[in-house]
This record gives structure tokens, sequence and C-alpha cells, in this order.
């Protein structure tokens, strides 16, 4: 296996962010990744996915180590469901183009959503009204400690909005070698719960939508919205929607009248991120190379130079206007390093 140095890291992440790996290693078995983590030749070791979900504000003196596991196989099939199995280097929008060719649901509403199969139970991916938890049904991840493959099923990763076990309490301790999810195989669950969904099925006259219909309806929303990081980098959305309790969304709403918000339950109102953002005045804004995205004010984008740094800078200005002006604080979604 290849050990690199002084590598660019500009093409393994979304932003398109240049930064320097002082050692680079790609892996495509569990094998290589064994053997390169038990290299004590580098003490410090970064382990690096689709880069989607990362923003780089320095150059990394340390090993980096890409996961670039692949494959799909089918392991289990009942008349209705199919377990399916992805390692954790396939691309999840490619994974769910594989799923619809093949007639298999569950996924269709999570298209086109930037990144890697092995990251997406680390943050639990969602959009349009379906999370991975929904389908997910285990994965295996390598213990960094001990060397040793364990198994998750769905209660192990305690599954939050955005989170899971390998964010908080697990965190830095596991790296997701592949993920299986219960699909179906007929009888879809079709979902249009998001008023979004149900205006571009009506745009596309399609009045009983199959996967590949909602498939196709969710492709559009988000390429409306949102920029494809291989023009425009971008992680997709920046920040979390800010989930407040009932004393704290009283107090906005009281202020906020027509602010658009979500009830989740009795002490539990989601608020749109994207929305303050904008209210604060920053939608479409650009400052030097780093700036928000004029269609979608979560997404902060890089127009082509813009360091890590400068990007980040823009993010601490946000959160700190949002903050002053309506009492939430904004949480990243991204990791930073």
């Amino acid at each position: 296996m290849l050990i690199q140095e002084h590598i660019n890291l500009k093409p393994y992440n979304t932003f398109g962010v240049t930064a320097y790996a002082k050692y680079f290693a790609e892996v495509n078995t569990v094998d290589e990744l064994l053997q390169v983590l038990n290299d004590t030749r580098f003490q410090k070791k970064i382990i690096l996915g689709g880069g989607s979900n990362m923003l780089l504000t320095k150059d990394i003196d340390a090993l980096v180590i890409h996961i670039n596991l692949k494959g799909i196989e089918v392991v289990e099939e009942t008349e209705n469901s199919v377990f399916i199995k992805a390692k954790a280097g396939e691309n999840w929008h490619e994974f769910v183009m594989y799923c619809l060719k093949n007639n298999i649901g569950g996924i269709e509403n999570l298209s086109l959503i930037p990144g890697n199969v092995g990251t997406a139970p680390i943050q639990n991916i969602g959009a349009y009204g379906v999370e991975l938890k929904d389908v997910f049904h285990s994965c295996e991840a390598l213990n960094l400690h001990t060397g040793k493959i364990k198994n998750f099923d769905l209660k192990d990763c305690n599954f939050e909005y955005r989170s899971s076990v390998f964010k908080t309490t697990e965190k830095g301790n596991y790296i997701i070698t592949n993920v299986t999810l219960r699909l179906t195989k007929k009888d879809h669950d079709i979902n249009t719960g998001y008023g979004a969904i149900k205006e571009e099925l009506s745009k596309m006259q399609v009045t009983h939508p199959t996967i590949k219909d909602i498939s196709n309806a969710v492709i559009a929303i988000r390429q409306s919205k949102l920029p494809d990081p291989k023009e425009l980098g971008n992680s997709g959305s920046f920040f979390k929607n800010p989930v407040v309790d009932k004393t704290t969304f009283t107090r906005f709403i009281k202020k906020q009248p027509g602010a658009p918000f979500y009830k989740l339950n009795e002490n539990a109102y989601k608020i749109p991120a994207g929305w303050l953002i904008e209210q604060a005045g920053f939608k479409g804004k650009r400052f030097g190379d780093a700036g928000v995205h004029k269609q979608q004010a979560l997404v902060l984008v890089n127009y082509g130079n813009a360091t890590g740094g400068e990007i980040l800078n823009l993010s601490k200005n946000i959160q700190e206007k949002v903050q002053d002006l309506f009492g939430i604080i904004l949480e990243a979604e991204v990791n930073v390093l």
C-alpha cells in the first residue's frame, strides 16, 4: 500500500478547500485499513470518507486515511423486505440510484445527499421526511483501540436528529466499514409528506408516484435550491435546524409571529436555520470567496479560493448575529478540522 507525502486534499473535500496532508493513504480493504492503523511510524491518524461533512481550516500534520471500501450485496430477503449491505466507500447517491434501478425502496427521499455510505449513520442523514434510522438495520465498525470489528444494531446507534453514538459517546473510537439497510421490494411506503415534494410531483403531472418519481422530485428540488459541489464548493447544510424547548419557542414566536416552525412534541420545536440566517441578512452575501448561497441560506459556499478559515469565520459571524437577534444558538453540522 502506497503512503504518499504532502498531498493536496482539495479533491477530497466538497468545499474544495486547499489543505495539505503530511501523509496520505487510500485503503481499499479492511485488511489494508488494519495495516495502516497499526503502522507505528505515524502516531497521529485522521480518517477521511467522502469529505462532504467537513471543513478543513489548516494543513493536516498527520496520516490521512482515505476510506475507499467498495461493494454492494443483498444479504437476506423476505417476501417484501431486502437487507442490502453497502461498504463504507460507496457514494451515497450512487447507492440510492442502485436501489432504484433494482426497484428497492426506502431511501428515495434521501437522493442527492452528498457523501459516502460509511458516514451516513454518523450523522443520521435525513431529508424530506425520512431519516437513515427509519431503514437502518445494522453496521459494522472497526474499533480503533482493539482492531476488532463490532456490529451495531439500531438500538446501539442511539440515533437522534443529525446525531448518533458515533458523534457522541463513541466519537473517534470506531470506523464504520459497512452499513446494512432494511428496504422494500414491493408495497413501497411512498413518502410525500413534505409540501415541496407534492408541489414538484404536481409540476411533473404525477398523481400516483413511484419510488423513482419521488427520487426525481427530490433531485429536482435539491438541484433548484442547492449548488452542485463540483461547480461551487459546499458541504450541503452547514448548520443543524435548531430544536428549542417550549419556553424558548414561546418567547421567540411572540417576537416573530410569522416565523415557520415544526412542532416535534409538547416541549420541542424545530425552527428552520435557513430562515433565521436569511432574516439576519446573510442570504446571498459574499465575503471575498466565502459566501452564503443565494437560494439557500443554510448553505455556505466557496466561490473559488476561500480558505477554510474564511468560511469558518463567516459561520461564526452568522452564529453570533442569529443569537443576538433571536436568542437561538445555531450548531454547525459539519466537522471542523
